[in-house]
């Protein structure tokens, strides 16, 4: 019966194209910035990673849903992407390890998706024309409407969400007994940052998004970290204030994604919103300080402006992104301070950029070492 009673669907643009498709599951509309992954595999970790949250996912694999979920593979406590679009929707699964289809994970998170959609055609639309607002919908009878509640949606440009998927209180992750403790600022934290510091050997409390210097110190950490997440970083006045402070007291910081984006805020170097962001397993980096290359996951669709940092008399570019020449990491000459742009837990994704958690917990170490 899945397979007969689909309804019509329709991707409706800010610039008025539509594209068509079917519904996969429920019937309605969802609302957001349209954006694209080239992953082909990792669907899971994408639809629950915070730094989503707000877009409509568009996956350019053919294939999405043929190996089913399972609870292990999440990124954080739901979905957090508004809503789906893909070429071929697999409503049945075949791996062993999976615990069910991605039809009941999507239903399960109340998640609107629409298959049969001509995403290579989509994709070059969004990659000549730019990311934009968008709205998935069942109820193609009345497209002025839809039109007239899309105009409403505000634009990503000055957007902050990182309240959104913020944890409301503090709470403990890893260890106790282990030998580090870090204080890491929630902007959207991924659960494989928090398994990759944990890994070695630290114990790490995590804070709301408007934490100040403060209460993440009160603890007495050993170093601190500020995570990945959605939106725009400007609006994020307390979390630039707290890059601040840690800066001032020179304590050891580690920052990725939006967290590298405050950092170079609280620096003085701006951020941009991008044409259509950097989102995929498979992006090539430069490290500047080993001259390797590394090929990483992305997701990202704001960066830091590249000629503001190399002016900046303290801060050095340590990787670049190979596609595009956009600043992919950064250190800071005078701090003990570093940020990539990039997701060096993966998840999903390569392995290649790990070490720079082993760099962060060194750095960590070297002032242990000296206190």
């Amino acid at each position: 019966m899945k397979y007969q009673s689909r309804k019509k669907a329709i991707l409706l643009l800010a610039d008025g194209t539509i594209f068509h498709g079917k519904a996969v599951g429920r019937e309605g509309s969802a609302f957001g910035e349209v954006c694209f992954n080239t992953g082909m595999t990792g669907y899971q970790e994408i639809f629950t990673d915070p730094s989503y949250y707000g877009q409509l996912m568009v996956t350019t694999n053919a294939h999405i849903g043929n190996y089913g979920t399972n609870e292990d593979e999440i990124e954080s406590d739901s979905i957090k992407i508004a809503g789906l679009i893909v070429k071929n929707f697999s409503y049945d699964y075949s791996r062993d390890l999976a615990d069910s289809s991605l039809q009941d994970f999507l239903e399960k998170h109340n998640l609107l998706a629409i298959s049969d959609v001509d995403t290579r055609a989509l994709v070059s639309y969004i990659r000549d024309n730019g990311a934009m607002n968008a709205v998935i919908s069942t109820e193609v009878g009345d497209i002025d409407k839809l039109k007239e509640q899309l105009a409403a949606v505000p634009d990503m440009n000055g957007l902050e969400l990182a309240s959104k998927v913020s944890t409301s209180e503090p709470y403990f992750f890893g260890d106790p007994n282990a030998t580090y403790k870090i204080s890491a600022l929630d902007i959207g934290i991924k659960k494989n940052i928090l398994r990759n510091l944990a890994k070695r050997d630290a114990y790490i409390k995590v804070f709301p998004y408007n934490a100040t210097f403060a209460e993440m110190s009160e603890w007495e950490p050993d170093g601190y970290f500020l995570s990945n997440g959605p939106g725009d970083p400007e609006p994020l006045t307390q979390a630039i204030s707290t890059a601040k402070e840690i800066l001032n007291r020179d304590l050891p910081l580690f920052g990725i994604c939006l967290g590298h984006q405050v950092i170079a805020l609280a620096n003085g170097i701006s951020t941009y919103k991008m044409h259509h962001g950097h989102r995929g397993i498979n992006h090539p980096v430069k490290n500047l300080i080993t001259g390797k290359g590394e090929i990483t996951s992305q997701n990202h669709g704001f960066a830091i402006h590249k000629e503001e940092t190399e002016k900046h008399t303290d801060v050095e570019i340590t990787h670049l992104h190979l596609n595009d020449d956009t600043v992919a990491g950064i250190k800071m000459k005078n701090k003990n301070c570093f940020s990539v742009q990039y997701h060096p837990e993966a998840s999903p994704g390569p392995n290649d950029s790990i070490y720079l958690f082993d760099q962060f917990i060194e750095n960590i170490k070297k002032v242990k070492v000296t206190a």
